[in-house]
């Protein structure tokens, strides 16, 4: 198996966990903006600290089980585990947050008080 078809592998399980979870939060879903900031950033520090990391030795990679783009030093299926994070994580946040309101037992009281 190689780096990218394991990436591809753990990138669709995120996509789709994130979007179970978006469509359990209901209308409180995580804000697509929002995951976009986030995407970017975090795919700018993968490729400055993957690129720090692989420089200095801290790991390597065999070459054999890459497809060859690089983006720096950092091979570009580094690029999938921060993305899935980004999809995965604000989905998984919105959906507990959601449950934890449907849960609420004072939630009626304090929605009347705001009236």
């Amino acid at each position: 198996m190689t780096y990218l078809q394991l990436s591809a592998c753990f990138l669709v399980i995120a996509g789709v966990a994130g979007l179970t979870l978006a469509i359990i939060a209901r209308r409180r879903g995580p804000n697509p903006a929002a995951i976009g900031v986030t995407v970017l950033a975090l795919l700018v520090l993968t490729a400055v600290f993957d690129t720090v990391m692989i420089a200095t030795g801290l790991f390597h990679y065999s070459p054999d089980h890459l497809v060859g783009l690089h983006i720096g030093l950092a091979p570009i299926e580094d690029f999938t585990y921060p993305l899935a994070g980004a999809l995965l994580l604000p989905a998984l946040w919105a959906a507990l947050r959601s449950r934890r309101r449907e849960n609420d037992p004072h939630r009626d009281r304090r929605t009347e008080a705001r009236r």
